[in-house]
């Protein structure tokens, strides 16, 4: 379980696709502090700690992962958004977030508000009902609240500090991010849908 507040950004050192895909994340958290078998949300994709070094930790990635995910972008240099697992007793400053990526999203247009910049990105197939308005969703791991709505696309705000902690203000237009919608809104989606199979057998 995660909350969406990035607290690194890390580089990707290596990629080996030999057998199962292994990436080398290189990172400023205290590897110390990591064990192998941690999960650690990498750019919105909770991942497994398979090995560590001295400044860096490696991952297993499935083909699933890589198919349904942008982790087939992820080559020697990328940046990508780091979050450790919540722990008892941490601050809630986002939202709930799992690291199950629900769709691959575009950004479709940047624009520079004050210091702020407007992002406009689309809505994948099938994930229209569970973006609201002043919801929640996780965009390549970071939790953004939802300004607009409309047709299938949504709209967020990036203030400056979100644009220099995390990859946010490194994106341009065309750009594939992992989407995550709200877990609450997953849950109210499917609570309804099973009231309205009730009333129908009665």
């Amino acid at each position: 379980m995660f909350t969406g507040i990035v607290s690194d950004i890390g580089s990707i050192r290596s990629v080996d696709n030999d057998n199962e895909t292994r990436v080398k994340i290189a990172t400023s958290y205290d590897i110390k502090s990591i064990s192998v078998g941690a999960s650690i949300c990498c750019s919105g994709v909770c991942l497994t700690v398979v090995e560590k070094g001295t400044d860096w930790f490696a991952v297993e990635v499935s083909e699933e992962t890589i198919l349904k995910t942008t982790l087939s972008e992820w080559q020697v240099g990328s940046r990508i958004n780091l979050e450790r697992s919540l722990k008892m007793g941490d601050e809630m400053g986002g939202h709930f977030v799992l690291g199950h990526v629900d769709g691959v999203s575009q950004l479709t247009d940047a624009k520079l508000v004050g210091e702020s910049v407007r992002m406009t990105f689309e809505v994948p197939e099938g994930l229209k009902s569970f973006i609201a308005q002043k919801g929640s969703v996780a965009v390549d791991g970071v939790s953004l609240t939802i300004n607009k709505v409309k047709d299938s696309h949504f709209t967020i705000n990036a203030i400056p500090h979100t644009l220099q902690m995390t990859t946010m203000g490194e994106l341009q237009a065309g750009d594939a991010v992992n989407l995550e919608i709200d877990v609450l809104a997953r849950y109210v989606s499917r609570l309804r849908e099973t009231e309205g199979q009730g009333s129908v057998r009665k």
